[in-house]
């Protein structure tokens, strides 16, 4: 009898009929992820300052921490490579919900579907058909018959091309073993000739491989949602539904929708290839000094170097009609205080640009958290800290946080009003050119975190230099 119960519990365990306790009795949050850029991605330990743990960002990490923090629980993440492992895990217990399931026009927000419950959408993006810039159509879905399109298995831009007339389908080779960005690079490097894909992929793509195009769009809408399973406890569903409706409300939602979102569609593609290329042929040439300079300041090499590409595109004899100069960009009086004896020397122009803006991230407030803080301070390194910080007086009599980027970004344009300006002892300033120059950072930094390795950090915070 006793080997019929190890067998029955074997059996059981085989076929995925243990399912995972509910949250509070686990004491952690168990959320199936998908690993993307944008989404959800780790850096190995030591990449950030003062941390011997992996870094995570994205978007579904941002807004399932909210929601974790909510019920008081640490999250636990189990990563699937495509959205159909996503459901097998729900489908089995072995997860409490799946974040970002990407669902079609015709799903349900509040009620089963296939087995499934799920929440109001978090995000929807369009789905699109993206070719090779350079590839002689199609240029429409109508001329897709014939023709072989790679589709990740289990998204509705999948179901949009099925669904087609018979005559205008084209053939589906669907794809469980890569995710939308690789998918993409498949068709940059023209191993496939055409990917479906939704529109907030292609343009986060579009930034590492400027070759790509948008060749039309497909019927529908894509969704993405967090998904329960149909027998998830009631009130354990309708906290999750009543956060996100929470969220959208209160502006959360769309702050941390912009926060990974928001830079992604600002840049030129011939200035990304330019940097792509740039990146091969001119950074290998100092790289060995933006390192040092991440050695001494505790700030990501790869910031620095995204930002000294804003400012000179690595050209250390850069100079501006204004007078600054070098491969930072510096001021002569900014130059003077940091004790620059060369400001067209790459070296120190480097090193002083690095510790001129950590300087800038320690003067603000302790309340403002990151990644802000840092967006912040690039705008400083722009605009100065004197029109920031007349920025941020102007935020809070505009009801608006001046600790968060997304708000600020809106206030600074306003420096160039009279009715603004004329209030603040430093003048005039050109607001709306400092939130190009973070946005522009921001993606150059994403294109190079690809491209580049991360290096551990030796500092803690508060950054302290010899």
């Amino acid at each position: 009898m006793r080997w019929f119960v190890c067998l029955l519990a074997a059996l059981l365990s085989l076929f995925g009929c243990t399912r995972i306790d509910p949250p509070e009795k686990l004491g952690e949050l168990v959320v199936g992820v998908r690993e993307a850029p944008a989404l959800f991605q780790q850096e190995p330990p030591g990449s950030a300052a003062g941390s011997d743990e992996p870094t995570t960002t994205g978007f579904d990490y941002d807004l399932v921490e909210a929601f974790a923090a909510t019920l008081g629980l640490k999250v636990r993440y189990v990563k699937a490579a495509h959205p159909q492992a996503l459901l097998q895990m729900l489908r089995e217990g072995k997860i409490h919900f799946a974040a970002s399931l990407p669902v079609t026009d015709g799903a349900a927000t509040d009620g089963s579907t296939e087995g499934l419950r799920l929440s109001p959408p978090v995000r929807t993006a369009k789905p699109v058909l993206v070719r090779h810039a350079d590839a002689l159509g199609p240029d429409s879905v109508a001329e897709l018959s014939g023709r072989t399109v790679e589709v990740i298995a289990g998204t509705p831009q999948a179901a949009s091309l099925a669904a087609l007339p018979e005559q205008r389908r084209p053939t589906l080779l669907e794809r469980s073993d890569i995710d939308e960005i690789v998918l993409l690079e498949r068709v940059a490097t023209r191993n496939a000739p055409l990917a479906a894909t939704d529109s907030a992929s292609f343009r986060v793509a579009a930034n590492f491989f400027p070759d790509l195009t948008l060749a039309d769009e497909l019927p529908g809408e894509v969704k993405f949602a967090w998904a329960f399973a149909a027998k998830v406890d009631q009130g354990f569903f309708e906290r999750a539904r009543s956060f996100i409706d929470h969220v959208s409300r209160d502006g959360t939602l769309a702050r941390i929708t912009d926060r990974h979102f928001g830079h992604i569609q600002r840049v030129d593609s011939a200035i990304i290839a330019e940097l792509l290329e740039k990146r091969v042929s001119l950074l290998p040439r100092f790289r060995r000094t933006f390192v040092a300079a991440q050695e001494v300041t505790g700030i990501d090499w790869r910031l620095l170097a995204a930002l000294a590409w804003q400012e000179s595109k690595w050209d250390p004899l850069a100079t501006s009609p204004t007078g600054v100069r070098g491969m930072m960009m510096l001021t002569e009086d900014t130059a003077d205080r940091l004790r620059v004896g060369n400001r067209l020397d790459p070296n120190e122009s480097i090193h002083a640009g690095a510790r001129y803006l950590s300087d800038l991230i320690e003067q603000l407030p302790p309340a403002v958290p990151e990644p802000d803080r840092t967006w912040l301070a690039l705008a400083a390194y722009n605009l100065g800290m004197g029109h920031l910080n007349g920025a941020r007086h102007f935020a809070t009599g505009l009801k608006r946080d001046p600790n968060s980027w997304y708000e600020m970004k809106q206030v600074l344009p306003l420096l160039a009003r009279p009715e603004y300006y004329a209030r603040l002892k430093s003048g005039r300033a050109r607001g709306g050119e400092a939130v190009i120059l973070v946005e522009n950072v921001r993606t150059y930094f994403d294109v190079l975190s690809r491209f580049e390795p991360a290096l551990k950090f030796t500092l803690t915070p508060p950054f302290k230099r010899q």
